[in-house]
């Protein structure tokens, strides 16, 4: 009986023994058959994990490029003050010991915000303590988030009750000034200072303690909304604002300008009249039809000087040239007398005065201009004139009419002979939608009116005024003049024109224009601050038409140049008026 109860007793213990040990074995038997790549498959796990943890702490040095969602940020314990600290505040609401950030808990929104921003890749990050996320953000995306700091910091500080004098409050209103002061006057990273990249860390850790103590985001999110309102609406106000001073420039000349229009003027009435024997010389230059003969209609004195001296520095045969100028009585005495101290070699020029025109009125007594408008650049009678011109040059067949404000840099010669194909007009046109220059027919004419919608089509191509070429026999048999009196007097009774007198040179013109190369004439100098300089060095012609004219001072000084080297501001009357280049 004894030996059979040894038997059990050392049996069971046998099965004990048996099955402690043999799990044992068989993890053991498990590990030795587990490959290289098995193996390293299970450590890069684990290193996937650890790089998880670095690439969040990263995040706190590297943030986003706008404020469409919250900054990702591991917080801390060494961020944060204690919690009775952060209690004291009394800013917003006090968080509880038992609060906690739970924005970046979930582990598929964290791999999201990583994908969202296409700039993290989890297998080329290093394993070193130091890696950071690759980055195809702006070289100046340090600056962009102190600005967004401060803002975040305003936000903040608006939500602290009226009178806040909290710990917190003091912070964050000490940071706003710290980091003001910080990026004044900087764009660049490059410009940035080591002890502003550490102002900017220190804010960093202000907002995270304002976000602990005012953890609304729908809150923040409202008053952010309610700034960028705030902020469009003032932009608006602005460009609103910046539209009315630079058209009210425009609309202005410069004090020089009247200056040495008094000075000219009074200098005029002393000189003795011409000999007739000059007047007959240049007689016969002013009707010779084998001449160039150029069109301006203008009362700025200077504008015309650089038109005329460009042109014929420019010309390839400055003998044949023959500028007529046309003004009103008020500049002719500035504008004869300029030409006068200042000939232009062996070009001839013809100072006009529009009041001569008698048959202006006595054959137009309904009226020859448009007079909808208040602004003085649409309202000129100068504007019209051209309208007029087999009238004004009777005796001429062809004539090449700039405006006051080109500059010629080739020469013209070769606008004689191109093919105007039966046409009237020879202008650049305006039609290409890529170009800045581009314009519509329906921008200025008014397709709603029935007339309008039957005579023309809304998708004809667009030219420009500035430099156009007009054969004036055709103009007398097509009978153009009649033609614009009556869309004239159309546009006097109904609104079916606006912006003074180019849409009226398109109906005017319609079907009798043909289209230049666009070498001849390039557009834009005068609103648009990007034109190719290839195309302006190409351009036969560069027209600054829009509101930066070149002797404005509101005028682009990239462009300014051009303008300015075809006029000596040596000369004595400048100087006396104190008109510089």
């Amino acid at each position: 009986m004894k030996l059979l109860r040894r038997c059990l007793r050392i049996l069971i213990l046998s099965l004990l023994s048996v099955s402690v040990f043999a799990p044992l074995v068989l993890v053991s038997f498990r590990l030795k058959t587990i490959t290289s790549i098995g193996r390293r498959e299970f450590i890069d796990d684990l290193w996937s994990r650890r790089r998880d943890v670095e690439a969040l702490s990263s995040m706190e040095q590297e943030a986003g490029e706008s404020l469409k969602g919250p900054k990702p940020i591991v917080f801390k314990d060494n961020d944060f003050q204690s919690r009775e600290g952060i209690n004291s505040l009394e800013f917003g609401s006090n968080p509880s010991i038992e609060h906690k950030d739970n924005r970046f808990d979930d582990g598929g929104e964290k791999n999201n915000s990583y994908k969202a921003t296409g700039q993290h890749d989890r297998g080329a990050v290093k394993r070193d303590k130091n890696a950071r996320i690759p980055q195809s953000r702006s070289v100046d995306y340090k600056v962009k988030e102190m600005t967004d700091q401060l803002i975040r910091a305003r936000v903040y500080l608006s939500f602290a009750p009226p009178g806040s004098n909290s710990h917190l409050t003091k912070e964050l209103r000490q940071r706003i000034k710290e980091l003001e002061h910080a990026v004044e006057e900087v764009t660049k990273d490059s410009a940035l200072t080591k002890s502003a990249l550490q102002k900017m860390k220190n804010m960093e850790s202000s907002l995270v303690k304002a976000g602990h103590a005012y953890p609304d985001c729908s809150a923040m999110s409202s008053k952010l909304r309610a700034m960028t309102d705030n902020a469009e609406e003032q932009v608006r106000m602005q460009k609103k604002q910046v539209t009315y001073l630079v058209n009210l420039a425009a609309r202005t000349t410069p004090k020089g300008f009247h200056c040495l229009s008094m000075r000219l003027t009074s200098e005029y009435f002393a000189l003795p009249p011409p000999s007739e024997r000059q007047l007959l010389e240049q007689k016969k230059l002013l009707h010779d039809t084998k001449l160039y003969h150029y069109a301006v209609f203008s009362d700025n004195v200077l504008a015309c000087a650089v038109v005329v001296n460009s042109t014929v520095s420019s010309a390839k045969e400055p003998e044949r040239i023959v500028f007529h100028l046309v003004t009103n009585s008020l500049n002719l005495p500035a504008m004869s007398m300029w030409f006068s101290l200042n000939p232009m070699g062996r070009a001839t020029v013809e100072v006009l005065r529009m009041e001569d025109f008698e048959w202006l009125s006595r054959e137009y007594d309904l009226g020859w201009k448009v007079h909808n408008f208040s602004d003085p650049r649409f309202t000129s009678e100068l504007n019209y004139l051209r309208f007029y011109l087999p009238n004004i040059f009777p005796s001429l067949d062809k004539v090449v009419v700039l405006d006051h404000d080109v500059v010629v840099q080739k020469d013209l010669s070769g606008l004689w002979h191109v093919d105007m194909k039966g046409k009237v007009n020879g202008a650049v046109e305006t039609c290409q939608e890529n170009e800045a220059s581009f314009l519509r027919m329906d921008m200025f004419i008014n397709f709603s009116d029935p007339l309008i919608a039957d005579e023309f089509d809304s998708k004809a191509c667009t030219w420009a005024f500035g430099m156009n070429v007009f054969d004036l026999r055709r103009w007398r048999e097509e009978n153009l003049t009649a033609r614009y009196h009556e869309y004239l007097r159309l546009s006097n009774e109904r609104p079916i024109l606006k912006g003074g007198s180019l849409p009226l040179g398109w109906v005017t013109f319609y079907n009798q224009t043909t289209a230049v190369e666009r070498r001849w004439h390039m557009l834009g100098l005068g609103h648009d601050s990007t034109v190719p300089p290839d195309d302006i060095e190409k351009a036969a012609v560069i027209h600054y038409n829009g509101a930066w004219k070149p002797w404005l001072d509101i005028g682009f000084g990239e462009y300014k140049g051009l303008w300015s080297k075809h006029m000596d501001f040596d000369n004595p009357y400048l100087q006396q008026c104190n008109i510089h280049g």
